[in-house]
């Protein structure tokens, strides 16, 4: 069983799992208020304006939020028994997670760019698809938060059938603490620099996939026992 350590570090890698997730709805929801009043409103400098606006907005707080609420819940999923495909309202969660970053970043993003940069320039400003991407991106998560709370359908095909060995699949205390720092450390570069850049986050997921790899596989019947690593300092029960 986790130690109340590991716990509360855990309970602190969910509090910015649902802050996050939270705050990047209310900014969809912003950002579909945004473009829809650039739609609608006869006011040229009102236009163009919402339309700055829209943009900076998904630049420094929409995107680094997707970012941070994404992450920590990957590392949630990777760091304990729920894992990625366990269950079906966690791998429904995580399809539509990829989903949405994939149009947030390469879809979305661009186009309301190309929105100001032409809104600014006397040309047309954001087309109806934003307002509605932006509008879809607000339901789908919240769709998602229902999802995570009625746990709804049932285990899949891949879930282990020993309960008990599932329950020991929680990570070590060090990487729930480095998930709240590369959250801490990913916002604040992105704050500095105007735009995300999940660098440190990137880096610790795909550190704790490749040890969460090495330790199925040392736990494998006959495998010779691999040591997880530890920090310096850190207790046998972290």
């Amino acid at each position: 069983m986790a130690s109340r350590s590991v716990r509360r570090w855990r309970h602190l890698a969910l509090w910015l799992h649902v802050t996050t997730s939270v705050a990047w709805m209310g900014q969809a929801l912003a950002l579909f208020v945004l473009v829809t009043t650039s739609l609608t409103t006869e006011s040229r400098d009102v236009a163009v304006g919402a339309t700055a606006m829209a943009q900076v907005l998904d630049g420094r707080l929409l995107a680094p939020l997707a970012n941070a609420s994404a992450f920590t819940g990957f590392m949630l999923a990777a760091a304990t028994p729920w894992g990625f495909f366990r269950h079906w309202w966690v791998a429904v969660k995580f399809a539509i997670t990829l989903v949405q970053l994939h149009l947030g970043i390469f879809v979305l993003s661009g186009a309301l760019a190309d929105s100001a940069s032409a809104a600014a320039g006397g040309g047309t400003g954001p087309a109806v698809p934003l307002a509605v991407g932006s509008a879809l991106m607000a339901g789908a998560i919240a769709f998602q938060a229902w999802v995570s709370v009625a746990k709804p359908w049932s285990t899949t095909p891949w879930a282990p059938r020993d309960r008990r060995r599932a329950a020991a699949d929680t990570a070590p205390r060090w990487v729930f603490v480095a998930t709240v720092a590369a959250v801490a450390a990913d916002l604040a570069v992105a704050a500095l620099l105007g735009h995300p850049a999940p660098l440190v986050s990137l880096a610790v997921l795909g550190t704790w996939l490749v040890l969460r790899r090495r330790r199925a596989t040392a736990a494998r019947p006959g495998a010779p026992a691999v040591p997880s690593p530890r920090p310096a300092g850190a207790t046998a029960a972290g």
